[in-house]
């Protein structure tokens, strides 16, 4: 791989339950807690990797709700970018 890696984080506007239907909605992005596969994922640190942190802390190192992780994988990129724009905007 040359050039940016393949995992990226994107604050959503909107709440908690938005940030879940998005989640709900998309096809190609798995939720799942995992790194390395080559498969497309999404995760939502706040209730899943850092749910155990004390909310206080979790806020404060913006860790919101509307947080969500990305892993890229080898899906085809056009295929990726329509997934997203039809989960976020229903």
């Amino acid at each position: 791989m040359a050039g940016f890696g393949g995992m990226i984080s994107v604050r959503l506007k909107g709440d908690d339950e938005f940030a879940r239907a998005v989640i709900k909605r998309s096809h190609l992005f798995t939720l799942a807690e995992s790194l390395g596969g080559v498969e497309s994922l999404i995760s939502q640190p706040y209730s899943m990797t850092h749910a155990s942190i004390p909310l206080e802390t979790r806020l404060k190192h913006g860790i919101t709700p509307q947080l969500l992780r990305l892993s890229v994988g080898i899906e085809d990129t056009e295929d990726l970018i329509a997934d997203l724009d039809q989960a976020l905007n229903g």
